[in-house]
Protein backbone atom coordinates (compact mmCIF):
# COMPACT_ATOMS: atom_id res chain seq x y z
CA UNK A 1 0.00 0.00 0.00
CA UNK A 2 1.36 3.50 -1.33
CA UNK A 3 1.99 6.27 1.76
CA UNK A 4 -1.03 8.33 -0.02
CA UNK A 5 -3.37 5.13 0.37
CA UNK A 6 -2.13 4.88 4.23
CA UNK A 7 -2.86 8.81 4.75
CA UNK A 8 -6.15 7.96 3.17
CA UNK A 9 -7.31 5.14 4.91
CA UNK A 10 -6.41 7.35 8.46
CA UNK A 11 -8.05 10.55 7.65
CA UNK A 12 -11.17 8.98 5.92
CA UNK A 13 -13.01 8.35 9.47
CA UNK A 14 -11.82 11.67 10.43
CA UNK A 15 -13.49 13.38 7.51
CA UNK A 16 -16.57 11.39 7.42
CA UNK A 17 -16.89 12.80 11.19
CA UNK A 18 -16.45 16.45 10.41
CA UNK A 19 -18.43 16.43 7.22
CA UNK A 20 -21.90 14.84 9.83
CA UNK A 21 -21.37 17.13 12.17
CA UNK A 22 -21.11 20.30 10.02
CA UNK A 23 -23.93 19.01 7.50
CA UNK A 24 -25.69 15.99 9.09
CA UNK A 25 -27.29 13.44 6.40
CA UNK A 26 -24.88 10.76 7.27
CA UNK A 27 -26.14 8.72 4.74
CA UNK A 28 -25.39 11.43 1.75
CA UNK A 29 -22.33 12.71 3.64
CA UNK A 30 -20.49 8.86 3.46
CA UNK A 31 -21.07 9.29 -0.41
CA UNK A 32 -19.39 12.52 -0.80
CA UNK A 33 -16.76 11.44 1.17
CA UNK A 34 -16.46 8.43 -0.84
CA UNK A 35 -15.91 10.63 -3.81
CA UNK A 36 -13.46 12.78 -2.45
CA UNK A 37 -11.28 9.89 -1.52
CA UNK A 38 -11.51 8.89 -4.94
CA UNK A 39 -10.25 12.28 -5.86
CA UNK A 40 -7.85 12.40 -4.06
CA UNK A 41 -6.63 8.94 -4.81
CA UNK A 42 -6.74 10.15 -8.68
CA UNK A 43 -5.15 14.00 -8.24
CA UNK A 44 -2.50 13.63 -5.36
CA UNK A 45 -0.27 10.64 -6.98
CA UNK A 46 0.00 13.25 -10.01
CA UNK A 47 -0.19 16.81 -8.78
CA UNK A 48 1.08 16.11 -4.95
CA UNK A 49 -0.53 15.96 -1.33
CA UNK A 50 -1.89 19.19 -0.64
CA UNK A 51 -0.37 21.11 2.66
CA UNK A 52 -3.47 20.21 4.39
CA UNK A 53 -5.03 16.88 3.22
CA UNK A 54 -7.57 16.62 5.53
CA UNK A 55 -8.86 20.12 5.00
CA UNK A 56 -8.35 19.59 1.24
CA UNK A 57 -10.79 16.26 1.44
CA UNK A 58 -13.23 17.97 3.53
CA UNK A 59 -13.78 20.78 1.12
CA UNK A 60 -14.15 18.57 -1.67
CA UNK A 61 -16.73 16.10 -0.03
CA UNK A 62 -18.48 19.35 1.20
CA UNK A 63 -18.79 20.56 -2.42
CA UNK A 64 -19.95 17.28 -3.57
CA UNK A 65 -22.96 16.70 -0.50
CA UNK A 66 -23.87 20.49 -1.56
CA UNK A 67 -24.24 18.77 -5.34
CA UNK A 68 -26.02 15.84 -3.78
CA UNK A 69 -28.79 17.65 -1.60
CA UNK A 70 -29.74 20.15 -4.30
CA UNK A 71 -29.99 17.28 -6.51
CA UNK A 72 -32.32 15.49 -3.53
CA UNK A 73 -33.99 18.70 -3.24
CA UNK A 74 -34.85 19.45 -6.94
CA UNK A 75 -36.45 15.70 -6.88
CA UNK A 76 -38.30 16.46 -3.93
CA UNK A 77 -38.85 20.06 -3.69
CA UNK A 78 -42.99 19.81 -3.52
CA UNK A 79 -42.65 16.93 -0.72
CA UNK A 80 -43.37 18.17 2.83
CA UNK A 81 -40.05 16.89 3.68
CA UNK A 82 -38.22 19.11 1.42
CA UNK A 83 -37.65 21.50 4.38
CA UNK A 84 -36.27 19.33 6.55
CA UNK A 85 -32.82 19.19 3.86
CA UNK A 86 -31.40 22.45 4.15
CA UNK A 87 -28.07 22.84 1.99
CA UNK A 88 -24.47 23.22 3.88
CA UNK A 89 -24.70 27.25 3.25
CA UNK A 90 -27.89 27.38 5.46
CA UNK A 91 -26.16 25.97 8.54
CA UNK A 92 -24.84 28.08 11.41
CA UNK A 93 -22.13 25.60 12.59
CA UNK A 94 -18.41 26.27 12.14
CA UNK A 95 -17.01 25.00 9.15
CA UNK A 96 -15.75 21.70 8.82
CA UNK A 97 -12.58 22.24 7.90
CA UNK A 98 -11.62 24.36 11.02
CA UNK A 99 -9.28 22.43 13.34
CA UNK A 100 -11.43 19.57 15.55
CA UNK A 101 -13.17 20.62 18.77
CA UNK A 102 -11.86 19.01 22.06
CA UNK A 103 -13.96 16.06 21.04
CA UNK A 104 -12.73 13.57 19.10
CA UNK A 105 -14.83 13.26 15.94
CA UNK A 106 -14.15 9.99 14.81
CA UNK A 107 -15.12 8.63 18.34
CA UNK A 108 -18.77 10.93 18.12
CA UNK A 109 -18.61 8.99 14.79
CA UNK A 110 -18.36 5.86 16.28
CA UNK A 111 -21.15 6.50 19.10
CA UNK A 112 -23.64 7.63 16.45
CA UNK A 113 -23.12 4.26 14.72
CA UNK A 114 -23.86 2.33 17.28
CA UNK A 115 -27.02 4.28 18.17
CA UNK A 116 -29.48 1.85 20.04
CA UNK A 117 -32.47 2.23 17.40
CA UNK A 118 -29.86 -0.28 15.19
CA UNK A 119 -29.19 -4.14 16.31
CA UNK A 120 -25.99 -5.14 17.41
CA UNK A 121 -24.84 -6.45 14.06
CA UNK A 122 -25.78 -3.09 12.25
CA UNK A 123 -24.02 -1.26 14.74
CA UNK A 124 -21.19 -3.02 14.37
CA UNK A 125 -21.01 -3.73 11.33
CA UNK A 126 -21.83 0.13 9.56
CA UNK A 127 -18.86 1.30 12.43
CA UNK A 128 -16.65 -1.03 10.69
CA UNK A 129 -17.24 0.32 7.32
CA UNK A 130 -17.08 4.11 8.28
CA UNK A 131 -14.65 4.27 11.15
CA UNK A 132 -12.60 1.00 10.42
CA UNK A 133 -12.57 1.58 6.52
CA UNK A 134 -12.87 -2.29 6.08
CA UNK A 135 -14.48 -3.04 3.10
CA UNK A 136 -17.66 -5.16 2.92
CA UNK A 137 -16.31 -8.29 2.37
CA UNK A 138 -13.46 -7.72 5.24
CA UNK A 139 -16.56 -7.26 7.61
CA UNK A 140 -18.58 -10.27 6.37
CA UNK A 141 -15.70 -12.75 7.10
CA UNK A 142 -15.68 -10.53 10.40
CA UNK A 143 -18.88 -11.82 10.82
CA UNK A 144 -18.40 -15.07 9.19
CA UNK A 145 -21.54 -14.26 7.19
CA UNK A 146 -21.81 -13.53 3.01
CA UNK A 147 -20.93 -10.94 1.84
CA UNK A 148 -24.86 -10.04 0.25
CA UNK A 149 -25.86 -10.61 3.32
CA UNK A 150 -23.43 -7.64 5.07
CA UNK A 151 -23.92 -5.84 1.88
CA UNK A 152 -27.86 -5.76 2.95
CA UNK A 153 -26.98 -4.97 6.73
CA UNK A 154 -24.95 -1.97 6.31
CA UNK A 155 -27.53 -0.64 3.45
CA UNK A 156 -30.82 -0.80 6.18
CA UNK A 157 -28.16 0.64 8.91
CA UNK A 158 -27.70 3.56 6.73
CA UNK A 159 -31.03 4.05 6.12
CA UNK A 160 -32.11 3.51 9.77
CA UNK A 161 -29.08 6.54 10.91
CA UNK A 162 -30.98 8.72 8.36
CA UNK A 163 -34.65 8.19 9.13
CA UNK A 164 -33.55 8.63 13.02
CA UNK A 165 -32.14 11.99 12.43
CA UNK A 166 -29.62 11.28 15.32
CA UNK A 167 -27.89 14.73 16.19
CA UNK A 168 -23.82 14.36 15.86
CA UNK A 169 -22.63 14.80 19.45
CA UNK A 170 -21.11 13.03 22.02
CA UNK A 171 -24.00 11.05 23.84
CA UNK A 172 -24.83 12.14 27.30
CA UNK A 173 -23.31 9.52 30.50
CA UNK A 174 -26.74 7.58 30.69
CA UNK A 175 -26.68 6.84 26.62
CA UNK A 176 -23.04 6.43 26.54
CA UNK A 177 -23.25 3.81 28.80
CA UNK A 178 -25.65 2.24 26.50
CA UNK A 179 -23.65 2.06 23.71
CA UNK A 180 -20.13 1.39 25.45
CA UNK A 181 -20.92 -2.71 24.40
CA UNK A 182 -20.86 -2.04 21.19
CA UNK A 183 -17.99 0.30 20.56
CA UNK A 184 -15.63 -1.83 22.48
CA UNK A 185 -16.92 -4.80 20.39
CA UNK A 186 -16.42 -2.56 17.40
CA UNK A 187 -12.94 -1.51 18.28
CA UNK A 188 -11.95 -5.40 18.77
CA UNK A 189 -13.03 -6.07 15.40
CA UNK A 190 -11.23 -3.50 13.86
CA UNK A 191 -8.32 -4.49 16.29
CA UNK A 192 -8.48 -8.19 14.93
CA UNK A 193 -8.77 -7.05 11.21
CA UNK A 194 -5.50 -4.80 11.87
CA UNK A 195 -3.20 -7.09 13.24
CA UNK A 196 -4.19 -10.02 11.25
CA UNK A 197 -5.29 -9.89 8.07
CA UNK A 198 -7.95 -11.90 6.78
CA UNK A 199 -6.81 -10.99 3.13
CA UNK A 200 -4.75 -9.63 0.92
CA UNK A 201 -0.97 -9.50 0.84
CA UNK A 202 0.02 -8.50 4.28
CA UNK A 203 -0.19 -10.28 7.40
CA UNK A 204 -1.10 -7.49 9.08
CA UNK A 205 -2.46 -3.91 8.89
CA UNK A 206 -0.61 -1.65 11.03
CA UNK A 207 -2.76 1.52 10.23
CA UNK A 208 -6.08 -0.36 11.33
CA UNK A 209 -4.47 -1.66 14.58
CA UNK A 210 -2.69 1.75 15.40
CA UNK A 211 -6.33 3.34 15.10
CA UNK A 212 -8.24 1.42 17.17
CA UNK A 213 -5.54 1.22 19.92
CA UNK A 214 -6.14 5.44 19.73
CA UNK A 215 -9.92 5.22 19.82
CA UNK A 216 -9.82 2.41 22.56
CA UNK A 217 -7.53 5.15 24.48
CA UNK A 218 -9.94 8.16 24.19
CA UNK A 219 -12.81 5.63 25.28
CA UNK A 220 -10.61 4.82 28.19
CA UNK A 221 -10.06 8.32 28.89
CA UNK A 222 -13.66 8.85 28.72
CA UNK A 223 -14.85 5.93 30.58
CA UNK A 224 -12.06 5.54 33.53
CA UNK A 225 -13.67 3.51 35.72
CA UNK A 226 -14.89 1.08 33.28
CA UNK A 227 -13.18 -2.15 33.61
CA UNK A 228 -13.61 -3.47 30.27
CA UNK A 229 -12.96 -0.66 28.84
CA UNK A 230 -9.72 -0.52 30.20
CA UNK A 231 -9.31 -4.17 29.84
CA UNK A 232 -9.59 -3.91 25.65
CA UNK A 233 -7.28 -1.62 25.86
CA UNK A 234 -4.75 -4.10 27.74
CA UNK A 235 -5.63 -6.32 25.13
CA UNK A 236 -4.77 -4.40 22.39
CA UNK A 237 -1.95 -3.58 24.03
CA UNK A 238 -0.39 -7.05 25.25
CA UNK A 239 -1.41 -8.56 21.68
CA UNK A 240 -0.04 -5.70 19.61
CA UNK A 241 3.24 -5.86 21.61
CA UNK A 242 4.30 -8.96 19.22
CA UNK A 243 3.86 -7.63 16.09
CA UNK A 244 7.63 -6.80 15.79
CA UNK A 245 8.19 -10.36 15.75
CA UNK A 246 5.56 -12.05 14.03
CA UNK A 247 7.10 -11.56 10.50
CA UNK A 248 10.41 -12.53 9.29
CA UNK A 249 12.98 -10.78 7.23
CA UNK A 250 11.19 -11.98 4.26
CA UNK A 251 7.55 -11.12 5.18
CA UNK A 252 6.71 -14.61 6.38
CA UNK A 253 4.86 -15.67 9.30
CA UNK A 254 6.47 -16.44 12.08
CA UNK A 255 4.70 -18.39 14.99
CA UNK A 256 4.91 -17.29 18.47
CA UNK A 257 6.40 -20.13 19.77
CA UNK A 258 9.26 -19.51 17.30
CA UNK A 259 9.21 -15.68 18.13
CA UNK A 260 12.58 -13.77 19.58
CA UNK A 261 10.30 -12.12 22.13
CA UNK A 262 13.49 -9.62 22.48
CA UNK A 263 11.65 -7.73 19.65
CA UNK A 264 8.19 -7.41 21.40
CA UNK A 265 7.52 -4.17 22.68
CA UNK A 266 8.34 -4.13 26.24
CA UNK A 267 6.52 -0.59 26.64
CA UNK A 268 3.44 -1.50 25.48
CA UNK A 269 3.52 -4.96 27.94
CA UNK A 270 4.31 -3.18 30.85
CA UNK A 271 1.00 -0.73 30.38
CA UNK A 272 -0.88 -3.55 29.44
CA UNK A 273 -0.19 -5.30 32.11
CA UNK A 274 -0.86 -2.94 34.74
CA UNK A 275 -4.22 -2.29 32.87
CA UNK A 276 -5.39 -5.26 33.55
CA UNK A 277 -4.41 -6.00 36.95
CA UNK A 278 -6.07 -2.80 37.99
CA UNK A 279 -8.95 -3.72 36.28
CA UNK A 280 -9.32 -7.02 37.37
CA UNK A 281 -9.46 -5.92 40.96
CA UNK A 282 -12.90 -4.03 40.57
CA UNK A 283 -14.94 -7.36 40.60
CA UNK A 284 -16.19 -10.32 38.46
CA UNK A 285 -14.18 -9.67 35.10
CA UNK A 286 -15.68 -9.63 31.41
CA UNK A 287 -14.56 -11.02 28.32
CA UNK A 288 -11.92 -7.96 27.02
CA UNK A 289 -10.33 -8.31 31.09
CA UNK A 290 -9.80 -12.27 30.63
CA UNK A 291 -8.88 -11.97 27.06
CA UNK A 292 -6.25 -9.44 28.17
CA UNK A 293 -5.06 -11.87 30.84
CA UNK A 294 -4.57 -14.88 28.94
CA UNK A 295 -2.42 -12.36 26.53
CA UNK A 296 -0.33 -11.36 29.75
CA UNK A 297 0.90 -15.32 30.63
CA UNK A 298 2.26 -15.05 27.17
CA UNK A 299 3.59 -12.21 27.08
CA UNK A 300 5.49 -12.64 30.78
CA UNK A 301 6.38 -15.70 30.02
CA UNK A 302 10.29 -15.88 29.66
CA UNK A 303 10.00 -18.58 26.49
CA UNK A 304 7.53 -20.66 24.79
CA UNK A 305 8.21 -23.64 27.11
CA UNK A 306 7.66 -21.86 30.09
CA UNK A 307 3.93 -21.05 29.30
CA UNK A 308 1.43 -21.22 32.17
CA UNK A 309 -0.89 -23.00 29.32
CA UNK A 310 -3.12 -24.84 32.82
CA UNK A 311 -3.70 -21.24 34.02
CA UNK A 312 -4.52 -20.13 29.73
CA UNK A 313 -6.52 -22.93 30.05
CA UNK A 314 -8.62 -21.79 33.25
CA UNK A 315 -9.19 -18.62 32.32
CA UNK A 316 -10.57 -19.95 28.35
CA UNK A 317 -12.69 -21.92 30.60
CA UNK A 318 -13.78 -18.47 32.33
CA UNK A 319 -14.45 -17.18 28.93
CA UNK A 320 -16.61 -19.94 27.29
CA UNK A 321 -19.58 -19.87 30.61
CA UNK A 322 -20.54 -16.27 28.92
CA UNK A 323 -20.12 -16.68 25.28
CA UNK A 324 -20.59 -19.20 22.64
CA UNK A 325 -17.22 -17.84 20.44
CA UNK A 326 -16.77 -20.54 18.46
CA UNK A 327 -13.33 -18.67 18.33
CA UNK A 328 -13.12 -18.96 21.85
CA UNK A 329 -13.72 -22.34 21.71
CA UNK A 330 -11.08 -22.89 19.28
CA UNK A 331 -8.98 -21.52 21.20
CA UNK A 332 -9.37 -23.24 24.35
CA UNK A 333 -8.65 -26.25 22.32
CA UNK A 334 -5.63 -25.55 21.53
CA UNK A 335 -4.79 -24.71 25.74
CA UNK A 336 -5.57 -27.95 26.43
CA UNK A 337 -3.63 -29.99 24.23
CA UNK A 338 -0.77 -27.71 25.23
CA UNK A 339 -1.40 -28.31 28.97
CA UNK A 340 -2.89 -31.78 28.40
CA UNK A 341 -1.69 -33.44 25.21
CA UNK A 342 -2.85 -33.03 21.76
CA UNK A 343 -5.33 -36.06 21.93
CA UNK A 344 -7.23 -34.08 24.35
CA UNK A 345 -7.62 -30.74 22.35
CA UNK A 346 -7.91 -33.42 19.44
CA UNK A 347 -11.15 -34.52 21.14
CA UNK A 348 -12.30 -31.17 21.37
CA UNK A 349 -11.94 -30.47 17.47
CA UNK A 350 -14.14 -33.18 16.97
CA UNK A 351 -16.67 -31.34 18.94
CA UNK A 352 -16.03 -28.28 17.04
CA UNK A 353 -16.34 -29.30 13.81
CA UNK A 354 -20.25 -29.51 13.24
CA UNK A 355 -20.11 -25.75 13.69
CA UNK A 356 -21.45 -23.92 11.03
CA UNK A 357 -19.62 -20.99 11.93
CA UNK A 358 -15.99 -22.72 11.61
CA UNK A 359 -16.25 -25.30 9.13
CA UNK A 360 -15.51 -23.65 6.53
CA UNK A 361 -12.65 -21.61 8.70
CA UNK A 362 -8.93 -22.45 7.69
CA UNK A 363 -8.55 -21.87 11.42
CA UNK A 364 -10.13 -24.99 12.43
CA UNK A 365 -8.24 -27.01 9.83
CA UNK A 366 -4.74 -25.10 11.13
CA UNK A 367 -5.38 -26.11 14.46
CA UNK A 368 -6.24 -29.43 13.59
CA UNK A 369 -3.18 -29.82 11.63
CA UNK A 370 -0.92 -28.39 14.56
CA UNK A 371 -2.11 -30.99 17.11
CA UNK A 372 -2.14 -33.97 14.66
CA UNK A 373 1.86 -32.91 13.64
CA UNK A 374 1.97 -32.68 17.97
CA UNK A 375 0.88 -36.28 17.74
CA UNK A 376 3.45 -37.19 15.65
CA UNK A 377 0.52 -38.06 12.71
CA UNK A 378 2.27 -36.42 9.46
CA UNK A 379 0.36 -37.39 6.76
CA UNK A 380 -3.28 -36.08 8.62
CA UNK A 381 -1.07 -33.32 9.83
CA UNK A 382 0.19 -32.61 6.48
CA UNK A 383 -3.72 -33.08 4.61
CA UNK A 384 -4.70 -30.59 7.29
CA UNK A 385 -2.24 -28.36 6.18
CA UNK A 386 -2.85 -28.18 2.79
CA UNK A 387 -6.83 -28.30 3.34
CA UNK A 388 -6.27 -25.13 5.67
CA UNK A 389 -4.33 -23.19 3.18
CA UNK A 390 -6.80 -23.77 0.88
CA UNK A 391 -9.59 -21.96 3.09
CA UNK A 392 -7.07 -19.12 3.82
CA UNK A 393 -7.34 -15.92 2.16
CA UNK A 394 -4.55 -14.19 4.13
CA UNK A 395 -1.52 -14.87 1.34
CA UNK A 396 1.48 -14.77 4.17
CA UNK A 397 -1.26 -17.31 6.10
CA UNK A 398 -0.91 -19.36 2.90
CA UNK A 399 2.74 -19.37 2.44
CA UNK A 400 3.28 -20.53 6.11
CA UNK A 401 0.70 -23.44 5.44
CA UNK A 402 1.96 -24.46 2.37
CA UNK A 403 5.38 -24.39 4.02
CA UNK A 404 4.44 -26.19 7.13
CA UNK A 405 2.82 -29.16 4.88
CA UNK A 406 5.76 -29.21 3.00
CA UNK A 407 7.97 -30.04 5.63
CA UNK A 408 6.10 -32.97 6.44
CA UNK A 409 6.38 -34.27 2.90
CA UNK A 410 7.87 -37.60 3.07
CA UNK A 411 11.75 -38.26 2.06
CA UNK A 412 12.05 -39.81 -1.49
CA UNK A 413 15.36 -42.02 -1.50
CA UNK A 414 17.47 -41.52 -4.28
CA UNK A 415 16.33 -43.34 -7.72
CA UNK A 416 13.00 -43.94 -6.75
CA UNK A 417 10.17 -42.96 -9.03
CA UNK A 418 8.11 -39.35 -7.28
CA UNK A 419 5.63 -40.19 -5.19
CA UNK A 420 2.16 -40.22 -6.61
Amino acid sequence: MSASEDLLRELAPQVLGAVVRRYGHFDLAEDAVQEALLAAATQWPRDGVPDDPRAWLVTVAARRLTDLLRAEQARRRREDTVAARALPDDWLSPPADRPAPASDDTLVLLFMCCHPSLSPPSQLALTLRAVGGLTTAEIARAFMVSEATMTRRITRAKQRVKDSGVPFRLPGAAERAQRTGAVLHVLYLIFNEGYASTSGPDLHRAELAAEAIRLARVVHRLLPDDPEAAGLLALMLLTDARRPARTGRDGALVPMAEQDRTLWNAAFIAEGVELVTNALSRGAPGPYQLQAAIAALHDEAPTAEETDWPQITALYELLMRGTDNPMIALNHAVAVAMARGPGAGLDLLDGLAGDERLSGDHRLYAVRAHLLEMSGDDEGARTAYKEAAERAMSLPQQRYLHARAARLEPDVPDGDPDPA
